[in-house]
């Protein structure tokens, strides 16, 4: 049974289950990312099982079509929108996922708004070379938070923004007062009007068609004067050009982005713009928001047991 663990780029998965409980394995584990179809299709043909890690390598018609030996693709989190299910019924491979735990990228969330408003990174390098205090940093209580969505992690956002005394609103397209009210947050109407209201700008919504650059060059123009935007959900959600352009006028003032259009970050891509990297104006982290111990516990513990219950006949957590 040849099984590959795709996209480990901490090479963490074998120390983090069991994988010695699956007979007559064969193990591979890749450590990278392959983009070019033609490429991962020569690289993953041979294997009848593969473990991907969320949307990291996306999984569309041409691929799986192109896979006439995988029978079972595990998905580690509850849901991942870049696997086609249709296609992969179609080419009789079954397709189960794992549970995930649900305060991560909350948690990232706040550090990197933390980090923005208390100038940490800049202040870290002062020390690293012999210097001290650079500038002065700002208090979260009394700031505007502005939650892009607020849905689960937005909620976990208020929750925790409400204890660092700040204020809390929220936009979304379908965003209701009703949930606003159920939240404790203030609802916006429109995008423009959030940023306009908001010291910290946070993103939390899932991608979509409908989605795709809903953040961008108005939404940017409308923001506050020394206003902070930080996005730990999808990257495509805010135009990158139009967020790189506003930088360069202070609007956003500064930015955190966790998560990009392409992953992982090419060397040479717009975003590794040294001077706004350097001068503390972009904070940019390698897709941290679920990449804890915890998680990945979780994650590959529950792969193996997908793994078991397949070959058991009797599949769980199957994606349909």
């Amino acid at each position: 049974m040849k099984i590959a663990i795709l996209d480990d780029y901490a090479n963490k998965a074998l120390t983090l289950a069991n994988w010695d409980s699956i007979d007559s394995a064969e193990i591979t584990v890749f450590n990278d990312t392959i983009t070019d179809i033609n490429a991962l299709v020569e690289r993953i043909s041979p294997f009848e099982i593969i473990c991907i890690m969320r949307e990291r390598t996306p999984f569309p018609k041409q691929l799986l079509d192109s896979l006439p030996n995988l029978k079972l693709l595990i998905t580690t989190g509850p849901r991942n929108l870049s696997i086609d299910l249709d296609a992969a019924a179609a080419n009789g491979v079954t397709v189960c996922s794992t549970e995930s735990r649900k305060t991560t990228t909350s948690e990232l969330s706040m550090l990197l708004i933390l980090a923005l408003t208390r100038n940490l990174v800049t202040e870290v390098k002062s020390m690293q070379t012999t210097g001290w205090q650079q500038d002065l940093g700002r208090d979260l209580h009394g700031l505007n938070l502005g939650l892009i969505g607020l849905g689960k992690i937005g909620a976990q956002m208020a929750t925790i923004a409400s204890a660092f005394g700040m204020n809390t609103h929220a936009w979304s397209p379908n965003l209701t007062h009703d949930r606003c009210d159920e939240c404790g947050v203030t609802h916006h109407s429109t995008i423009e009007s959030l940023m306009s209201e908001s010291d910290v700008v946070s993103v939390h919504m899932v991608l979509s068609d409908k989605t795709h650059h809903l953040i961008g060059e108005s939404a940017f123009a409308a923001m506050r004067k020394r206003a902070l935007f930080v996005n730990t959900s999808r990257g495509p959600l805010a135009d990158t050009q139009a967020l790189l352009n506003g930088l360069r006028v202070g609007k956003p003032w500064k930015a955190a982005l966790d998560v990009f259009d392409e992953e992982p970050l090419p060397g040479n891509h717009p975003l590794r713009d040294e001077a706004l990297i350097q001068s503390g104006k972009l904070l940019l982290s390698p897709h941290l928001g679920y990449a804890t111990e915890q998680t990945f516990k979780i994650f590959y513990t529950q792969t193996v047991e997908a793994i078991l219950a397949w070959q058991a006949g009797n599949p769980i957590r199957v994606l349909a």
